[in-house]
């Protein structure tokens, strides 16, 4: 429902420096289409770059009333709050877009537009987009994905929040910036809301999810040339013990190539330290492995790890040189910071092979 060239505000209360706000934080550095405003009072009046280090000129506001003079037509709930409820600001703020005159978009498992005071205040010709849904007339995956001429790349992660989403966009970038025909599809509410469409994988029942990505991928793939790209947004982790997304995106995906996204240093889970990742090296013969099966049987040479993206965010410029210096020199393959170096060396290392 939110176009590409939706003039949108971000209701980000409270979010600009915190995780919480990290499904509008990732708007602000990937969404190409126009950002005209965020509201978050805490920070009103401050630079956006000098708040997140995001390098976009957007001005940061109190409250609805202010961001409406940018001209938004879009209210887009930037927050993912524990138990999917808004804070009293921003519920105020939402209804008040609505009131307004506004769209709104949230990709909260709370479904807005069953909220009788949102419902009454969306305006005739508005809408409002709860795109965690679970799509309709779904099946079991077949691995019809291998009938697909086209590269199909897919994110995996040692732990949830490591930069899958932002390596893939910067990979899509590269791609797109080269001339090669790429599509990215969003499995998660931010990647779906910069994007525009994908599936919400976390919506779909299990027996169906593998069935979901893969008819999201035929659906990106539809017109696509054969020497085109589809870049697929990683979920979870299969280190993670609460995280059961890898193998549907796997068996959906039916990737042709793999890209492992890691936090530099990190050597547990995240927020669970009494779970330890594996060495890389292991954890790469691991998702190859199982890459390597449920796969028609003219379905071509397994998937392969074709290079590292490191997230080097929580390192200064040395640390992070000598970071992604020690992983490439370990792993013998290509290792890099998509947001800080960008992803041309990961996509010639993807493009290799053909």
């Amino acid at each position: 429902m939110l176009s590409s060239d939706d003039p949108v505000v971000l209701l980000q209360h409270g979010g600009l420096d915190s995780l919480t706000g990290k499904t509008g934080l990732a708007m602000l550095r990937h969404r190409r289409g126009p950002i005209v405003a965020v509201i978050d009072p805490d920070h009103a009046g401050g630079s956006l770059e000098t708040i997140t280090g995001i390098p976009r000129d957007v001005p940061v506001v109190a409250d609805l009333k202010e961001a409406l003079g940018h001209g938004p037509e879009v209210a887009v709930v930037g927050l993912a709050p524990s138990g999917g409820r808004l804070p009293e600001p921003l519920r105020l703020d939402a209804l008040a877009a609505l009131n307004s005159g506004l769209s709104l978009a949230s990709g909260l498992h709370t479904r807005l537009g069953e909220d009788p005071a949102f419902a009454a205040a969306c305006q005739p010709g508005r809408w409002i987009w709860d795109l965690r849904q679970e799509p309709c007339d779904l099946v079991v995956a077949q691995g019809r994905a291998t009938t697909l001429r086209c590269q199909r790349l897919l994110a995996v992660g040692t732990d949830m929040a490591v930069g899958k989403m932002s390596a893939c966009l910067a990979l899509r970038d590269a791609a797109m910036g080269q001339g090669l025909p790429c599509r990215f599809v969003g499995t998660g509410q931010a990647g779906i809301l910069i994007s525009g469409t994908g599936v919400p994988l976390d919506a779909v029942r299990v027996d169906y999810a593998a069935g979901a990505v893969e008819a999201a991928v035929l659906q990106a793939a539809e017109g696509l040339s054969p020497d085109g790209l589809v870049v697929v947004e990683g979920q979870g982790s299969l280190c993670h013990p609460g995280s059961t997304a890898t193998l549907p995106l796997m068996r959906g995906s039916q990737p042709t190539d793999l890209l492992l996204v890691h936090r530099a240093g990190q050597t547990t889970i995240d927020r669970l330290p009494n779970v330890p990742l594996p060495p890389l090296s292991e954890l790469i013969q691991l998702c190859e492995g199982l890459a390597a099966i449920g796969r028609p049987a003219s379905a071509g040479p397994a998937p392969r790890v074709r290079a590292i993206a490191l997230n080097t965010a929580r390192l200064d410029a040395h640390g992070a040189q000598r970071a992604l210096s020690t992983t490439e020199d370990e792993l013998q393959m290509p290792c890099v910071d998509p947001i800080r170096q960008g992803a041309d060396r990961i996509l010639k290392s993807v493009r290799s092979k053909l």
